[in-house]
């Protein structure tokens, strides 16, 4: 089963992802902030952060950022709700894929689903 961490600082947001992608079958384990992410990073095996961008402490990019170095296996997508961040997303992380808010959860699942049969068209996992 894929598994996905789900960096969200807003509740209802992360709640709404998180029961969303559960339901489309995957395994989530979902958090308030990057700093929070972070043993989860390095402890366990994720097939995807799945980030918003604007967080306190540490927001999504540097934590995109610390989980390609202890985790390079793990792709990662951004979450924003503002444009100019995601601008800066983009440069930082130019293989990662950006959902800009609003979306509908039907196209983050697509997206989800897209990614990992990418994948394993490719063979990689």
């Amino acid at each position: 089963m894929i598994r996905i961490l789900l960096a969200e600082d807003e509740q209802a947001m992360r709640e709404y992802l998180a029961r969303a992608l559960e339901k489309s079958g995957y395994e989530v384990v979902a958090v308030d902030r990057g700093t929070e992410a972070v043993p989860l990073l390095e402890q366990q095996q994720f097939d995807l952060l799945l980030t918003d961008i604007v967080m306190p402490e540490m927001d999504g990019i540097e934590l995109a950022r610390h989980c390609s170095k202890v985790s390079p296996s793990t792709e990662v997508m951004f979450i924003t709700g503002f444009s100019g961040v995601a601008l800066r997303a983009g440069k930082s992380m130019p293989q990662a894929k950006i959902l800009s808010k609003p979306f509908h959860l039907k196209d983050l699942v697509l997206e989800v689903e897209r990614l990992f049969n990418k994948e394993a068209a490719s063979g990689q996992i």
